[in-house]
């Protein structure tokens, strides 16, 4: 890529796709593109033919998505199977139909069989059942690659698509009831220690950024230690609870792919300590 090249990200102000802009920013890439939504929703096959037309596009980096964790995804299967769909299937047309030169699609681990040997590789896919507690993503994102293959094949385009493990860091999703895993912990803990120290002007903080199912900073003492104990956070217990549904203890993914085309892999940056 160009530094001037027309660089459209979709998904920009999320976890992922914010990290890609500032990335490419401190590289020095100038003419980068967004569909900030509402103003765009990517569902809409129109806004987004609109948008390439009026735009084209050189590159792509495909990293708009509906995601969230176990609860999120076992109480709006319909929303997560229907939203990813339709903004994979209408980014990676247009991208398409007007002449992306090169389209990198992010998928999610959770594509492989829940009992699929590990390390995770690129032949497991499609080999067995998927985690129940997450199909409707899984088939979605399974979908968007599998998009990509057949455009390569039938049309000559440069798709690609590559599976990021659990991720975690600025711009993500800190909401209790829909969060994944990692910034739940994050979350828990920092409310816990708080808690512990009897910091209330911490905690009233934190939900007025963040409510927990509509209960802000403004709420009495009661209501908001009921709230945080709901969620299992207690001054003396564990910041985690039992609730949710079990998963696999661990996913191991190889690196053999990118390795072999020359895409070099940097360790993460943000410490969990």
């Amino acid at each position: 890529m160009e530094k001037t090249s027309k660089i459209y990200v979709p998904g920009n102000t999320g976890l992922v796709g914010s990290a890609i802009v500032r990335k490419l920013q401190s590289d020095g890439y100038t003419n980068l593109i967004f569909t900030p939504y509402p103003e765009y929703d990517l569902r809409n096959q129109q806004q987004v033919e609109d948008f390439f037309q009026k735009e084209k596009p050189e590159y792509v980096f495909l990293a708009a998505a509906k995601v969230g964790g176990i609860m999120a995804n076992s109480t709006y299967p319909a929303e997560f199977i229907y939203d990813n769909l339709m903004i994979a299937t209408n980014v990676i047309h247009a991208s398409y139909k007007y002449s992306v030169k090169k389209l990198l699609n992010l998928g999610s681990s959770c594509i492989y069989p829940r009992n699929a040997p590990q390390p995770l590789k690129e032949e497991y896919l499609l080999t067995g059942p998927l985690e129940p507690t997450n199909e409707p993503y899984s088939i979605a994102k399974i979908a968007a690659i599998k998009l990509c293959r057949y455009y390569n094949q039938q049309y000559n385009t440069n798709f690609l698509s590559v599976m990021p493990t659990n991720l975690y860091g600025p711009g993500d999703n800190f909401n209790l009831e829909t969060s994944h895993v990692l910034p739940a912990l994050i979350r828990k803990m920092h409310l816990a220690k708080c808690l512990e120290n009897n910091d209330l002007d911490s905690i009233r903080k934190d939900l007025d950024k963040r409510p927990i199912e509509g209960v802000d900073g403004n709420a009495d003492d009661e209501t908001i230690k009921k709230i945080l104990k709901k969620y299992e956070i207690y001054i003396t217990e564990s910041a985690l609870g039992n609730k949710q549904p079990a998963k696999k203890d661990e996913k191991v993914l190889t690196a053999n792919c990118p390795n072999s085309l020359g895409l070099r892999l940097a360790p993460p940056g943000i410490p969990l300590r």
